[in-house]
């Protein structure tokens, strides 16, 4: 393939890397704020002898939510049992959680 070859795919593609980079960069970023502000909440519900049930489910739902696709894509016994675990946990801490409430 030469140069110009190369270039035509490209544009046929429509794949703006910038884009796709900076997304990446606001998805890492996003993640990082997530866990600052659900550890400090965790923190914070500990000291005042709060549940983090709640918490908990939300942060195992990400986890599994996020597994999945890279699951889907690589097959990778470990992600598809991250998912697994991670949406297990998750709804039982959530059923923990309102049960709780509910009582």
């Amino acid at each position: 393939m030469d140069k110009e070859e190369i270039l035509a795919r490209s544009r046929r593609e429509r794949v703006d890397e910038g884009a796709k980079n900076a997304e990446n960069h606001g998805m890492k970023i996003g993640i990082i704020c997530f866990l600052a502000v659900l550890v400090f909440l965790m923190a914070f519900n500990f000291f005042t002898g709060q549940q983090n049930d709640a918490l908990v489910a939300v942060f195992w739902a990400y986890v599994a939510a996020e597994a999945f696709p890279r699951y889907r894509f690589s097959k990778e016994k470990s992600l598809l049992v991250t998912t697994i675990a991670g949406g297990l946990l998750a709804v039982a801490n959530l059923a923990t959680y309102v049960i709780s409430v509910v009582e």
